[in-house]
């Protein structure tokens, strides 16, 4: 990963820190945003460039990656689990977090390699409930969903030109990010008690996969690859 120029969106969280620093360790020149902990970002200071975003305006966006010009490769993360009482307005609030900040950047970034002649890798992170059906999840899955489907679309729009790859990874219950707050209350306690998967997943479980399709003249575009240890067969 020596030199590429990477875009980590939501990549000072509890999953996207992983990957940052395993491509910084690697040699890439990783620009990292988030939307409002600073203090939670400051601590990857020294392995990125950090840039304030809130993917829902286009000139944060812009600005994003900007901060990227020779820009190879793109991850994003970002995401919200919407756990607000009204139905209503978490459908709202999770197609805007969930889908729509995320597939804007994405497209936008396509956009700029495709212009430049650049060969690069796009990777949208979703979640296993976008694979899967949970009861109760109807908000965060389906603007999930709707994002790997428009990945897949977008993979379709970019083959062929400029070598542009486009795919997503479904995260299953991982010991870091937003699934740390189900784990504690024991939500997923059943699964691994009941021998379904042998252990809650790791941020490192997820930083590899992404790695996987970052990686440099890939063959791999318009594909979705689940790390939830098996939870969802």
């Amino acid at each position: 990963m020596h030199d590429q120029q990477i875009v980590v969106a939501g990549g000072t969280g509890g999953l996207g820190s992983e990957l940052v620093r395993m491509l910084a360790a690697e040699g890439a020149c990783v620009v990292a945003s988030y939307r409002s902990n600073a203090a939670r970002a400051e601590q990857l200071a020294g392995a990125a460039t950090l840039v304030q975003a809130d993917l829902g305006v286009a000139a944060d966006r812009a600005r994003l990656l900007d901060a990227a010009p020779g820009l190879t490769g793109l991850a994003v993360y970002t995401g919200n689990p919407v756990r607000v009482p009204d139905f209503e307005e978490a459908l709202r609030l999770s197609h805007e977090v969930n889908f729509l900040g995320p597939i804007l950047l994405a497209r936008e970034a396509a956009a700029r390699m495709r212009e430049s002649g650049t060969p690069g890798s796009i990777v949208l992170v979703a979640t296993m409930q976008a694979a899967a059906l949970f009861p109760g999840s109807t908000a965060y899955a389906a603007a999930k969903a709707a994002l790997v489907h428009s990945a897949r679309i977008l993979a379709k729009e970019c083959r062929g030109k400029a070598d542009i790859r486009v795919n997503a990874v479904c995260p299953g219950v991982n010991q870091a990010g937003m699934a740390e707050a189900s784990i504690a209350a024991g939500k997923y306690e059943p699964y691994l008690t009941g021998g379904v998967i042998p252990r809650y997943g790791r941020a490192s479980d997820v930083a590899r996969a992404v790695r996987f399709f970052l990686e440099p003249d890939g063959y791999v575009t318009g594909q979705v690859l689940t790390v939830d240890g098996g939870l969802t067969l």
